[in-house]
């Protein structure tokens, strides 16, 4: 998420503007005089899935269609060993 922030602001909630990246990923719009001036966010390739991140990629990744037809065909050719023990 993007959220637009004063220079003045961030300088003095720096640290919480921080923790905020580090956990969530968002990125801080930094403005001067209401004009965005610099964008404060994480470095890229350095963020691990946060929980929003994982459940919207699977909320947005299609399901194979052809997958429950393959459990189906395993299922039914599966069969039961006989015991070879007497």
């Amino acid at each position: 998420m993007k959220i637009e922030i004063s220079t003045t602001e961030a300088a003095r909630k720096l640290g919480e503007c921080l923790a905020r990246i580090r956990h969530t990923g968002d990125r801080y719009i930094l403005t001067k005089n209401r004009r965005p001036v610099a964008e404060l966010g994480p470095v890229a390739g350095n963020r691990r899935t946060n929980l929003h991140r994982l459940w919207m990629t699977m909320h947005e990744t299609r399901a194979d269609e052809a997958f429950a037809s393959d459990l189906e065909r395993v299922n039914t050719s599966d069969t039961v060993q006989e015991n070879p023990w007497p």
